[in-house]
């Protein structure tokens, strides 16, 4: 269905400027998370990161609306029924990328709570290695998604789920330290939202490997092959 929807979006076709709106909101939650990041973490980003973010994300909303009322519209005119199912598939891909956005704009926002550094040592050190696994998936996600890259997908699937699994544990751990209490509550919302954002990630990603009933949904069977450079 997948390979049948891009056909449809890159065709002069009334849904390729839906295909252009979703392929604008990919782009902005991405700047907006990486943005949210350099806030979050002080690598730099001054204090009208914040004011981008939010405005990227009131684009973002703007699009969404956009296209939901661009399929409206389209299956409003009669003889589009067939496009019902790829309509779907879209509503439910827009809604994963808008809350892309949310979680990318809560990120930017924990500085409101603790505007020092978030306190260095192992609980840091794991949480920006789900950083850079969230960020790795997320750059690639309009690509795989793009040329509709199976095998590539389920690889960032299953490497997505370790990292949810990751973030649990560390919330655990976090939950555990000797941090001070505004630490602590940095420390588990930064881990939770990247959690989501990750989750969200693969939601979309999902559509790449699944069928329109299971979207949001893995197949075990399919993430037990390990990917072609790790060893079995």
């Amino acid at each position: 269905m997948l390979r049948e929807l891009l056909g449809i979006l890159r065709a002069n076709d009334p849904l390729s400027e839906v295909g252009k709106n979703f392929r604008v909101m990919l782009r902005e939650t991405l700047e907006m998370s990486l943005a949210a990041a350099e806030i979050l973490f002080g690598d730099g980003m001054d204090a009208t990161g914040s004011k981008e973010v939010h405005d990227r994300d009131a684009r973002v909303n703007k699009l969404e609306r956009e296209i939901r009322r661009q399929l409206v519209t389209h299956l409003s005119i009669p003889g589009n029924r067939a496009d019902i199912p790829y309509s779907l598939l879209l509503m439910s891909l827009v809604k994963d990328v808008e809350r892309l956005g949310d979680y990318a704009k809560n990120l930017s926002e924990i500085v409101d709570l603790r505007p020092s550094p978030l306190p260095a040592g192992p609980a840091l050190e794991e949480l920006l290695a789900i950083r850079r696994g969230v960020e790795h998936s997320f750059r690639l996600l309009s690509e795989v998604f793009e040329e509709s890259r199976r095998d590539e997908a389920l690889d960032l699937i299953r490497r997505g789920r370790e990292i949810a699994r990751r973030c649990d544990r560390l919330i655990l751990n976090i939950s555990r330290s000797d941090h001070d209490a505004s630490a602590i509550t940095a420390l588990v919302l930064a881990t939770r939202y990247y959690k989501r954002l990750g989750g969200h990630v693969l939601n979309v990603l999902s559509s790449v490997t699944m069928p329109l009933d299971s979207v949001d949904y893995y197949d075990e069977d399919r993430l037990a092959v390990p990917p072609k450079d790790e060893k079995s």
